[in-house]
């Protein structure tokens, strides 16, 4: 790296992050790590092969390199094998359980992600944001960050009010269209989530073609901003909330804090937040005495022009309520980072412009991800009832797992096969979403979603689970697993791929933790699990009639590696399948 900094001086925008930042390390025909030239030639103004050949000329001999050669725009760097599985062994022996991660501590980061009102059950379309963003948080983590996740629970807004609306009045007074969603229903056997948000659809729809309903349900909201909740409000709200989280806990999401949106309004923070808007370059008095920013001058759609943060009848709105959260997030934490759907894209610009329009010059950063589509087209909607529920999907999950178990290991007492089906039918669904880039829609198939096979979680776990059971064989048979592999031993094919997709694991961990793309962490366990079971099924290790020491070594690093891999994706380490 010293070499290739010292041959690029004097280029614009060289320095080694940048070096480090572009090295493609996933290996390919006669290469090990690569860069590419491109950005380097342009500022250079030269051609970029001209330069690459230069380079690949130039650069010292360097242990651990066999060769150096240029490939059009690339210098290509071709490892000793040996030294590279002599030096990645030592690494994840040394650093075991932390393999992967480390680097310099950075700021401390606020990731606030879920964040679902507390109104009904968890579709796997809202999962996306809760996996999304403890996948993040956990990569966050190793890389070395301290991070604290949040989640903000809107108590105060339309649709948490809905539940407490119907609730609130005789069951005997509710209409025939919404008493029906509680036919078959019990509410001792039925989750609070479930339960109390069985309502919630008809509720949405019914109040959009009564009058007298809708009236009513905004008087209650007013009631809320003004901290005059019925008493049952409250909890009813944690009671959803507690069986949202029950269903979140099964697929390992968890949180630091979580922060009352009524809280802000309590203490004040949304008063300061409304008052220093009022006297903002572009506030407005709208006819009707609701109070804009003139948001024009942003960028933002001309529908979308005013961004009203109180309205006529004294009441704010959500944007104004998120702008005092971010000031409270901002006063503890040097970097905050939102995960959003991508919806929410105009909300987060508005965010901006509220924030630039009282002076705040600091941002949160982003995680824009787009939503799981339902069969046939739309995405799942609590509101409209197009959903699969996160508890259903499990469940589901479970059963095929359960009887997967019991086939393979009828041996298993019942409380051991439980545990294991509930571990693989988590790591199907949780891998399942976490794989897809944010960026890209998710077309929600149940045999997919249920899959133990090819690129998902439970084929990770097996990977795993095989390397546990190879080497207790090893240890049941009085072989003592090694510390010290002769790099020399590890030469086929297998053996040489293995070791070269065991050596990018930190790399991978660096670069998702700077991007925030999680998939690229769920790729990388599955191409290592792939490459494991090639090398398992093409090279003996107990039965090696040399090398076998350096083979176990081998597989040791290569649990170690996939063990951390899942504990990054949330997902369960399991000693048998």
């Amino acid at each position: 790296m010293t070499a290739l900094l010292e041959r690029l001086s004097g280029v614009p925008g060289v320095d080694r992050g940048s070096v480090e930042r572009l090295l493609d390390t996933a290996g390919g025909d006669g290469w090990d790590v690569a860069i590419p030239l491109h950005r380097f030639a342009a500022a250079a103004k030269r051609p970029p092969n001209e330069l690459a050949a230069e380079l690949a000329a130039s650069l010292p001999d360097t242990p651990g390199v066999a060769r150096r050669f240029a490939v059009g725009a690339y210098v290509n760097f071709e490892a000793d094998p040996a030294w590279l599985a002599e030096r990645t062994l030592a690494i994840v022996g040394a650093r075991g359980t932390s393999y992967g991660g480390g680097g310099a501590a950075g700021p401390e980061v606020c990731v606030e992600h879920t964040s679902a009102n507390p109104n009904a059950p968890f579709h796997i379309g809202r999962v996306r944001n809760a996996l999304i963003g403890d996948t993040l948080a956990r990569i966050l983590r190793a890389a070395g960050q301290t991070v604290t996740t949040q989640y903000y629970v809107d108590d105060i807004g339309r649709q948490s009010a809905m539940v407490t609306w119907i609730w609130t009045q005789p069951k005997e007074a509710w209409p025939p269209e919404i008493l029906a969603t509680l036919e078959g229903a019990d509410e001792r056997e039925e989750r609070p989530d479930h339960y109390l948000g069985r309502p919630y659809p008809a509720v949405s729809a019914y109040v959009k073609t009564h009058p007298e309903a809708a009236a009513s349900l905004a008087e209650l909201c007013e009631r809320l901003e003004r901290g005059e909740a019925p008493e049952a409000h409250r909890r009813f709200c944690e009671a959803i909330l507690g069986g949202m989280l029950a269903s979140l806990a099964r697929v390992s999401v968890t949180f630091d804090e979580f922060v009352w949106e009524s809280s802000l309004l309590h203490d004040g923070s949304v008063d300061r937040v409304v008052a220093r808007l009022r006297g903002a370059p572009h506030s407005v008095t709208e006819a009707n005495g609701a109070l804009a920013i003139d948001t024009t001058v942003y960028g933002l759609p001309k529908e979308d022009a005013r961004a009203v943060f109180v309205r006529g009848n004294g009441t704010t709105l959500y944007p104004t309520r998120d702008v005092a959260y971010h000031l409270q997030k901002f006063g503890r934490f040097p970097r905050v980072i939102d995960v959003l759907g991508q919806d929410h894209l105009l909300h987060a610009k508005t965010l901006e412009a509220l924030l630039n329009e009282i002076g705040e010059a600091r941002r949160p950063e982003f995680v824009l991800y787009q939503y799981i589509t339902v069969p046939g087209g739309g995405r799942m909607s609590t509101r409209k009832g197009t959903v699969v529920w996160l508890d259903t999907l499990l469940d589901e999950a479970t059963d095929r797992a359960r009887a997967e178990v019991r086939a393979r290991h009828p041996e298993l007492s019942e409380g051991e096969a439980e545990t294991i089906a509930l571990a693989i039918a988590a790591g199907a669904v949780r891998y399942h979403i976490v794989r897809i880039a944010a960026d890209k829609s998710v077309a929600f198939q149940w045999e997919e979603a249920l899959s133990f096979e090819g690129r998902s979680g439970p084929f990770v776990q097996y990977a795993y689970a095989r390397a546990s059971s190879l080497l207790r064989k090893a240890l049941d048979d009085g072989v003592a697993i090694p510390t010290s592999p002769s790099g020399a031993d590890l030469t086929t094919p297998a053996e040489r791929d293995l070791v070269r997709v065991l050596a990018r694991l930190p790399r991978v961990v660096a670069s998702a933790a700077r991007t925030k793309h999680v998939h690229t962490v769920a790729g990388y366990a599955h191409d290592l699990a792939e490459s494991f079971n090639r090398f398992y099924q093409t090279t003996p290790v107990l039965k090696a009639e040399a090398g076998r020491d350096s083979r176990l070594a081998l597989v040791a690093g290569v649990r170690q590696a996939l063990g951390n891999t899942l504990d990054l994706l949330g997902l369960v380490r399991l000693e048998r399948m």
